[in-house]
Formats: structure tokens, sequence, C-alpha cells
């Protein structure tokens, strides 16, 4: 079953306004949810992409905030509004709490470094796994992906989320598993059957793996991350719990799943929902990170 989200028409101008619980009118509503602020917009592209770039080097601070390095690995991309075709990632070896707008690398469709920071290292999983979710994705301007420790660990176990709580209802119907693990993503048909496994979501488990996201926004791709590591975390406790008292996690229905996904699960929650996160940290560094 397709996302609510994809079954929007594309040049529909998505509502800000908050959905009601099932069986409650309009007029039975005491409190209305207030209209969400948006995103910035540009005319000028190139003064676009530096204010994007300067998001991605904030969701790398933050991945490097939270934990979710381990060595080298882990990636976050950025599609480049000048010219969509190639993207922008955290070059190989820089640490993500290091990391600063002009370190960033700008890759082409071949894998080629064309423009960046002085390190010019590309991770090759990286190119494979982003590029081809880049190609079949056009609305996706942000993928995230890293071995996060809730994320990885639930990704051991073969299944999808399941929804227990309101926080994993933002997944409801809109996250998939891929199945295969073949060691490193180095070879390009791995990358394009991730893509393929991911559709129109906006997040999947990769089995043995991690996660990884998607958004139309860097903020959306890394709140999702975020959301989805700790709705793992929430699973694995409470599958743990349950189990030791001979029963089992209680879940949310499928109609209010639906309903709460509406109000905690599209593109403009996403984006909203990451901005005291990137506040807090543009506040801690001094936005040292637009360097």
């Amino acid at each position: 079953m397709a996302p609510p989200s994809a079954t929007e028409p594309e040049n529909k101008t998505p509502s800000t306004k908050a959905p009601l619980e099932p069986g409650l009118s309009e007029e039975q509503a005491k409190v209305q949810m207030p209209k969400f602020p948006g995103p910035p917009t540009f005319e000028d592209k190139y003064e676009e992409r530096e204010y994007l770039k300067g998001r991605l080097a904030a969701a790398l601070r933050i991945f490097g905030k939270y934990g979710f390095d381990e060595g080298v690995a882990g990636h976050i991309t950025l599609r480049d509004p000048v010219d969509p075709k190639t993207f922008w990632v955290n070059p190989f070896g820089i640490a993500f709490s290091l990391m600063k707008r002009s370190d960033l690398i700008q890759v082409d469709h071949t894998g080629k470094v064309i423009a960046g920071g002085k390190v010019r290292l590309l991770n090759a999983a990286a190119f494979m796994i982003h590029s081809a979710i880049h190609e079949a994705r056009p609305d996706v301007l942000c993928a995230a992906h890293s071995h996060s420790i809730y994320g990885r660990s639930f990704c051991s176990l073969g299944r999808e989320l399941d929804i227990i709580t309101q926080d994993a209802c933002a997944f409801h119907n809109d996250h998939a598993l891929y199945t295969t693990f073949n060691g490193v993503v180095l070879a390009e048909k791995e990358g394009h059957d991730i893509a393929a496994a991911l559709g129109p979501r906006k997040a999947a488990l990769l089995q043995n793996h991690g996660l990884l996201t998607v958004g139309h926004s860097v903020e959306a791709a890394v709140f999702w991350f975020l959301s989805l590591e700790k709705c793992c975390h929430a699973q694995l406790l409470a599958d743990a719990a349950a189990t030791g008292r001979g029963g089992e996690t209680v879940k949310v229905g499928n109609e209010e799943a639906a309903v709460t996904y509406k109000t905690v699960g599209t593109e403009m929650a996403g984006w909203f929902s990451a901005k005291p996160t990137f506040d807090v940290l543009a506040a801690e560094t001094g936005e040292n990170y637009l360097l």
C-alpha cells in the first residue's frame, strides 16, 4: 500500500491544517493546531545551494552529536539545486562532528568528484546507494544513512516496525524492509535494488545493515532518521518487556495510525519537527559549521 503522501496530486499545495480524529467534526474540535511555518524559498539557485549546504553540514554535526558515527561509515546527501543530476555529500574520513560547509564534496552521476573541499575522497557505498535513490526519486532532496546502534540492532530481526506508539505512526505504511545483505554496498545493482525496495516511502530498514531515510528537505530526512532510530529503540525495549511477561505489545489500530500519520508523518511535520534540533545545534556551535 502506498503511503498517504504518495497518493496526493503532485501539484497540490500541502495542507498545513491538522487532521481531525476519526468521528470528530470540526465543530466538535475545541483546539485547532496552528499553521506551520515553512522552509525558506530562493529565487537565486546559487544562494539556495549555499544555504542547503549549510543545512547538510549541520545535519552531519547532528549525526555526530547523537553518536550515529561508526568509524568512517555513514553518509548524508543533498541534491544540488543548481545541477540536480549531482549531489553533495560528506567526504570520506572526516568526522561528522567536525564537518563544515566548506568540507562537502559535489559528485556527478558517474561518481566523479567535481567540486568541494580539500579532502575529495568519496565513499563508494555512499555513491552506490545515494546515486540510485536520487535517480529513482526526483522528489527526494536529501537521503541519510548510518550504522546507528538501535537501528542496526533492529535491522538484524528481518522485520518491519510495529506501530506501537504515536511516533511510530509517522512510518505507518511508509517504510520498507530490504532483506538482502551482500556486505558493503559496492555494486551498482545493489544500490538500485535498495532504491527499488524503498519505492515511494520515506524510510527503509536495511537488513543486517542499518536505517535509511529520505526527505523533501534536509530537515525532514534527518528527523525521520532520528525518530526511526528512537522507534527501533522503543520496540526493542517493549518487545523484550512483553516477552518477559509472556505477552506481546499492543498495536495501534490501522484507522488510528492512518489518521495520526496525517499529523506526524507529512513532509512539513518532518521539517518542523527537526527545527528545534537544528536550532539547538546552531546555539551550541555558534554556527561554525557554516565555515
